[in-house]
Order: structure tokens, then sequence, then C-alpha cells
């Protein structure tokens, strides 16, 4: 490689190692960084090396006490090889839309300046004869009733994610739902949930070896412990969404039998229950199926199954099956009251 070959990589290497402003990189850590992948120089090289890119790049030193920090300016354009093509645009533009609240804050403040190049790409491409841009064409809509996400203090929500990322404790104050007092937790933080319109932190209590959901936007106040936040045993997440935790069970697989008639059923053949799923048609009823699958016994797969009305029937277990008519006989008896009175 030649000198300024070895220069141009060494300069471009220096760069992708300066953070963004609130964070800041030492030479010292820019030095290491440079060793990591085969480049080898001083640090006064590489104090020389910042002070001549500030001067044509968007980055600047905090020499307010030593050692002094190198930042990327906190409005500065992302700058980065390669260019953006219009699929990776997209799909940056559907992770902010989609999963932006998931994210950490410092992942989130790192990541804006590829949001805002996804927006300038799809921004710059010429526009067909409608005139509508890229971005007027791009959203994410949840298969569920939409609901207003609750406000959720900032700098609650950078504690909670820090916390995380870090795997710290958390010290909080959380008001139960229904109650007006908020009371104390020392909490092991595990995972960010993110179900419809509410995000939840599914943490440990204390030191019990449980642990629950907790509603971000019920925190009150939050503040990061300098000790290690410890998993159950054996702590899987995967296995505790299969479980269906986030529908609100308690973790109980059932062998489910449905009829479907109308054919109400028939997305299932596209997007099935379960993996084990399998579907049986009708030669007699053309509009009916008749789905099997294991999934977890949740309130969120009952109010699913109402969703259809008379669309469907539960062919089994026994009990969900006696659980829906009953909630089917209560619903008629309020529409039935209701009636009534207006009569």
């Amino acid at each position: 490689m030649s000198t300024n070959h070895e220069a141009f990589y060494r300069l471009w290497h220096v760069l992708r190692q300066v953070p963004r402003y609130p964070h800041k990189a030492t030479v010292q850590v820019i030095e290491a960084g440079l060793k990591g992948i085969g480049v080898n120089v001083t640090g006064r090289t590489i104090q020389r090396d910042l002070i001549d890119l500030s001067r044509l790049f968007p980055i600047m030193v905090d020499d307010r006490s030593k050692p002094y920090g190198w930042s990327w300016q906190k409005d500065a354009k992302c700058f980065d090889l390669p260019g953006l093509s219009i699929e990776e645009a997209l799909a940056w533009v559907f992770v902010e839309q989609h999963l932006k609240q998931l994210m950490p804050n410092s992942a989130i403040d790192h990541l804006q300046r590829y949001f805002n190049a996804a927006h300038e790409r799809l921004n710059d491409e010429p526009a067909p004869q409608r005139g509508h841009s890229w971005l007027s064409k791009v959203r994410t809509v949840l298969p569920n009733q939409a609901l207003i996400p609750p406000d959720i203090d900032p700098q609650i929500q950078r504690a909670v994610s820090e916390a995380l990322l870090h795997e710290k404790r958390l010290e909080v104050r959380y008001r139960k739902k229904g109650e007006r007092q908020s009371s104390r937790y020392l909490l092991h933080p595990l995972a960010l949930i993110l179900r419809g319109s509410v995000l939840y932190l599914y943490a440990r209590l204390f030191d019990y070896p449980n642990a629950r959901n907790l509603a971000l936007h019920r925190i009150e106040s939050a503040t990061v412990l300098d000790e290690p936040a410890i998993p159950p045993e054996g702590f899987d997440l995967d296995d505790k969404v299969a479980q269906g935790i986030w529908d609100f069970g308690a973790g109980e697989l059932i062998k489910l039998r449905l009829r479907f008639s109308e054919w109400k059923g028939e997305h299932l053949n596209e997007t099935a229950l379960s993996r084990d799923q399998a579907i049986e048609e009708d030669p007699d009823n053309p509009d009916c199926l008749t789905v099997s699958a294991t999934v977890a016994d949740t309130p969120q797969l009952r109010w699913w199954l109402l969703g259809f009305g008379a669309g469907v029937e539960v062919l089994e277990p026994a009990g969900l099956r006696q659980d829906l008519s009953h909630e089917i006989v209560r619903m008629a008896a309020r529409y039935t009251c209701q009636e009534s009175v207006k009569i």
C-alpha cells in the first residue's frame, strides 16, 4: 500500500472512531481502536490528524478538561460509504417508524444520522409523474385497533435503556394501574417489549426469582445504579415470547382446534398460528376450514377468537370452548338488556 493510500485509510478510520456528541473519544481510545484493525500510529500523529480533519469535517474537541475528547457535532450529517440504495433507505425508514421505541436512547442518538440520511436519499429521488415523494408512500400499519401511545418521560426512557444496554440495576418509583401513589422498587432489567402502543420493561423486582411487566409510562422516576443486573437462571427471551407472557398468559400451551366458516380462516393458509398448524378443508363446504395448532393459552387468544364472531367455533380444548360460550352468553345478555332499555 502506498504512503498516500495508507494515509487515506488511516484518516478514514480515525473519522469512524469519533462518536457523535454528547459522547466523545480521547486520542488514546482512538489509538486503541486503530490498533484493533492493524493501523499502528502514535497518539501525536492522531492528534494532528484530528486537527486537520476538523477543518474539513464537523468534528470538534472538548478541551474543558483532560484528557480531551473528540466528537462529531450533534447535527452533523451522516458521513459513511457506500451511499444508501433505495432499498436500504426504505429499510431505515421502516426501522424508524416501527422499532425506534425499542432501541436504547444512546443507539437512537447514533442512528439518527442514518434516519436523516434515509429521508434525504428518498427525498432526492426524482418524483414520478404524480409528484409524490417516496416518503409519502411508506407507512407502518399495525394489525390492531389504533391507539395513541401514552407519554413516556424521555429521561426515564433513557435511564431504562441505558440500564438494559449496560446490564445495570435500576431504582424506580412505579405507580401500579389504578393506584394514585407510586412505590419504590429495585429492578434487574431484562427486556423492553413493545406491545401495540405500550412499551413494557420486563424485570425482576428486588431479588425475587420471577420477573414481571412494568409499563414505562407508569414509571415516575428511574435511576441507574452501579450494580450488575442479574437475570434468572436459564432466562431466554424468545422462550418467554413463545409462552405468551406479553399476551398476559401464564405460559401454558394448549392444542387448539377451530372450525372457521364464511371464509374467515382463509388467511391462516398464509400466516400460520404455529409451526405445527394443520388445516383441513371441508369438501362439502368450501367456505369452511378446520384448523389445528399448538398455541399459548392467553387472554389475547380469546380476544382474537371473539373478533371473528359467528365465523369461528372452538372445538377443542373443552375448557376454552366453555369459557367463550359463557362470555358469549354474557355479551348477548348485555346487548339484550340495552335493547330493552331503548325500547
